[in-house]
């Protein structure tokens, strides 16, 4: 079969090859490698290895390959992280209390949300993660896209990143690009890793154990097998805030810092990657490849003062007829006018079950804060109880969870010998993705159970399942031009379900204190409960075509059509046209326009949420509903319709010896983006609505957001990528410069988005990132290194826009040094940010009367690398 497609494939000219690549590659993307020569186009196409360029020379679109070599020369562990280091148009925020972001960090290419990028494995669509980013950070809020982290660098052959819109190959989701993680297919030798590292400030050790071995699968097949463990402690990059220095100042006991601004615990990180391939004979082979993923995370959230929490601590005023009204700025304007007159106090609830006004005494605050001892002690002998009695100091929940992952996908393809289909290519595969969310939260409580409430609590689970279904077909056939053209179609069938499962009963309660005013449920995030779980189904069938076309030894242009209906929502048709011309041997220019989409998933269409979030620098509780409750159809909210886009790019490619540049423009229409709604503040009117629903805390409920279609975006930049290779001291060296300019205009928005949001969305990212990497190969030495530049960015701190500023450049340098001891011992030592440039520090203005520690945080954390600061690390490599 081999040389049957070898020889096929000597009649295709690289070009065609490498559209292949780009596009029929997207929508058949097996058999596009079984229609080229996989050797001589890597030898073109692959970036990372020892003589190779970055970028693919004969696309009509921009690609980059990253290569094992590159992959494993990073320093990092977590794939997000390398692909940063890689793709400058690649961006990814440590996420420090984010909620599930905290979880799953999401990612951007060209400065759109994780889920306007398609996520392939072995070029077959990779399902999503059940998390959906609630607190993402502006361009990320709500996204829901699959969990790169768990693919593992020592697992992979390559990655290919195609820079350029895809949806007319391959579906939904690909608008911003296309990331192809390309498992290894040897079927001998491996390797085996240790790696310990940890960063300058002494926190975050990392310990990980990595391994890959290629074995036979019978005399015609392979079976390649991958895997990685790793722990990783916590970072804290925190100062003690304003209101714990006081509160520890006058006698109470507390965590210092109270709040952590940092990276999450990682426990137990196991990941394990198979990658199967047999030959049949009769030209025909069976393929089979999947994963299975867990790790258990714990991360921090906001401190709870035990004066500022109406419901869960004080912090209430009583009216001069002694009924309770809480402090200003919570929508109870009948507590105002005795806001002078009366002391503060904190909220006591009756254990009898008597009114509190009546059986309880009340206990007042005093000018330092902290209750008067005297009452407080008066509350058993009444049977009467605050939580202030069993948490003096306050309280810090951490939130974290057991995350999940595994698929498999299998199929067989070949050619056809003989009839209607001789000479036509074929693939045949079925897959399966599921990722599954086990939320936990510690250190906090319900409020409303009293002192039996429990300190850990179980909220739910989120479950992503998918199933997808591809037949396509593939052939290179004479039209009567020079040379063959490649002519390709498909089906594909897919369905996505979205499953909410309950927590422990303790998690969503409503305990005896409820009718006093306590909240019900873990605070920070209730559990679901029994009337939430459920599961939400959407199917889709798709049909498409594609066609490469040399129309002359200078000209290559393809086409690719595809039609998709869904259950849900109905159908769309988009298209892509791409071409090439080669000016002469050194120089050819590119380009392609399409239409796109990115279909709203099932979770963002049907799931409710309860969070705590800091709004104008006060800690409150939001709901986020689905987009047809009678709540968020008041305020704005309609049913999710898809996203649509329109793209181009144009680019040149020059080539000649050992120099290598190419040079992307591209312009990025979106058109009805989904994302979480601005968070609406609540009236007592909609609160009212909200309880009869059945939803939980509705009393204690501030603001309410849903997912929506209301705002437009434009998006435009440049992408410049330049290598050279060459000889030097007495080994191989390689340079490479990667230049992306990313600007994004909000041509369309409303209130629902809001305009805080949409500064976000236009100034987060910083429009200018740069890497240039130098690689040195020697007999018994190499090493990398690569500087990193970020441009300004928008500096924002608990999503504040009080707190917001114009943060300035950085730059930032990673090195790595490698001994290779013997042919099967290396020994390797680095740094990332190897001179420890700080993020930006935290500077409130003053006029603004907020102290810069008020949240406990010491940089901002929109930080384009991260808050940690430095890190280093040293490994040992076993090669067999």
């Amino acid at each position: 079969m081999q040389k049957k497609l070898s020889s096929l494939c000597t009649s295709v000219r690289i070009g065609i090859a490498a559209s292949a690549a780009a596009g029929l590659m997207l929508s058949m993307p097996v058999l596009a490698q079984q229609a080229r020569n996989i050797d001589n186009v890597e030898k073109i196409a692959v970036v990372g290895s020892r003589a190779a360029p970055r970028s693919v020379a004969d696309s009509p679109v921009p690609i980059d390959i990253i290569g094992a070599d590159e992959l494993s020369k990073s320093g990092n562990t977590d794939m997000l992280s390398i692909l940063k280091g890689s793709v400058p148009s690649f961006n990814v925020h440590d996420m420090p209390i984010s909620d599930g972001a905290t979880l799953i960090r999401p990612a951007t290419l060209r400065g759109l949300s994780a889920d306007s990028t398609l996520v392939l494995l072995n070029g077959k669509r990779r399902h999503r993660s059940s998390v959906i980013t609630f607190l993402g950070g502006g361009i990320n809020d709500g996204a829901q896209g699959p969990d790169i982290s768990v693919i593992p660098s020592i697992a992979l052959k390559q990655v290919e990143v195609l820079r350029d819109g895809a949806a007319a190959q391959y579906g939904s989701d690909a608008i911003a690009g296309v990331l192809n993680f390309v498992l290894k297919d040897d079927n001998d030798g491996g390797s085996l890793s240790v790696r310990q590292g940890e960063h300058y400030e002494g926190d975050g050790a990392t310990t990980q154990v990595s391994g890959n071995v290629g074995l036979p699968f019978t005399d015609n097949g392979f079976a390649n097998l991958s895997f990685q463990y790793k722990n990783s402690d916590a970072t804290s990059r925190s100062v003690q805030r304003a209101d714990a220095t006081e509160f520890a100042a006058a006698g109470l006991e507390l965590a210092n810092p109270a709040q952590i601004w940092g990276s999450p615990e990682i426990n137990d990180d196991i990941t394990i990657f198979g990658n199967v391939g047999l030959d049949l004979g009769n030209d025909k082979e069976f393929y089979m490849f999947g994963n299975y993923s867990e790790r258990d995370v714990r991360g921090g959230f906001y401190y709870r003062s035990p004066t500022t929490r109406p419901g869960v601590y004080g912090g209430i005023v009583r009216n001069v007829d002694g009924s309770p009204a809480y402090r200003p700025g919570n929508d109870n304007p009948t507590g105002q006018a005795a806001w002078d007159a009366a002391p503060a106090t904190i909220l006591v609830g009756s254990l009898d079950g008597l009114s509190q006004q009546l059986n309880c005494p009340v206990v007042e605050l005093g000018a330092n804060g902290l209750p008067n001892e005297l009452a407080l002690g008066q509350l058993t002998a009444a049977n009467c109880f605050a939580h202030n009695q069993n948490l003096p100091g306050g309280f810090t929940p951490n939130f974290g969870g057991n995350i999940t992952d595994t698929s498999i996908t299998m199929g067989t393809k070949g050619e056809f010998n003989g009839g209607f289909v001789d000479g036509w290519l074929f693939d045949l595969s079925g897959g399966v993705g599921r990722s599954e969310s086990q939320f936990l939260i510690f250190d906090t409580l319900n409020s409303s159970l009293g002192p039996d409430t429990p300190r850990e609590f179980a909220p739910g689970k989120y479950i992503q399942l998918e199933k997808t279904i591809n037949y396509d077909m593939a052939k290179l056939v004479d039209i009567g031009l020079d040379d063959l053209a490649n002519i390709a179609g498909g089906l594909e069938w897919r369905e996505e379900s979205f499953e909410v499962i309950s927590g422990d009963q303790a998690s969503f309660e409503v305990g005896p204190l409820f009718n006093q005013g306590f909240s019900i449920g873990s605070n920070g995030f209730p559990g679901f409960k029994p009337s939430d779980q459920g599961v939400s189904t959407r199917r889709s069938y798709a049909v498409y075509g594609d066609a490469e076309i040399p129309f002359s030894e200078a000209l290559l242009m393809g086409l690719a059509v595809r039609y998709e209906d869904y259950d849900t929502f109905g159908s769309t048709a988009n298209f892509k046209v791409s071409g090439q011309f080669h000016a002469s041997d050194d120089l050819s220019f590119r380009g392609s326009v399409s239409t796109g989409f990115r279909a709203p998933t099932v979770g963002q269409a049907n799931v409710s949420n309860v969070q705590t979030n800091l709004s104008s620098g006060v800690l409150v509780d939001s709901a986020l509903l689905p987009p047809t409750n009678p709540i968020s159809v008041e305020l704005g909210g309609t049913e999710l319709t898809p996203e649509e886009s329109v793209s181009y790019t144009l680019g040149a490619v020059y080539s000649a010896g050992d120099v290598f540049i190419t040079l992307d423009f591209y312009n990025i229409d979106v058109d009805d983006r989904i994302s979480q709604s601005n968070k609406i503040d609540l009236t007592e009117q909609n609160k009212a609505t909200l309880k009869a629903a059945g939803v939980p805390n509705s009393d204690g409920l501030a603001q309410v957001s849903f997912f929506t279609n209301d705002f437009d975006t434009t998006t435009q930049g440049l992408d410049i990528v330049a290598n050279y290779s060459t000889e030097l001291m007495g080994g191989s060296s390689r340079f490479s410069v990667a230049y992306n300019w990313n600007e994004t205009e909000v041509t369309r928005f409303s209130e629902i988005t809001g305009a805080f949001k949409v500064k976000r969305l236009e100034e987060d990212l910083p429009n200018h990132r740069a890497t240039a990497t130098w690689s040195q190969s020697m007999d018994d030495f190499s090493f990398f290194t690569r500087v990193n530049y970020f441009g300004e960015y928008q500096g924002v701190h608990v999503d504040f826009d009080a707190t917001a500023i114009t943060a300035s450049s950085a730059v930032t340098v990673d090195f790595e040094a490698s001994y290779f001891v013997n042919d099967s011992i290396t020994l390797t030592a680095g740094a990332q940010n190897i001179f420890d440039q700080d993020a930006e520090r935290i500077n409130i203005p003053a006029a603004q009367g907020i102290p810069n520690n008020n949240w406990g945080g010491v940089f901002y954390e929109t930080s384009p690398f991260g808050i940690n600061g430095g890190y280093y690390y040293v490994q040992a490599t076993y090669n067999f």
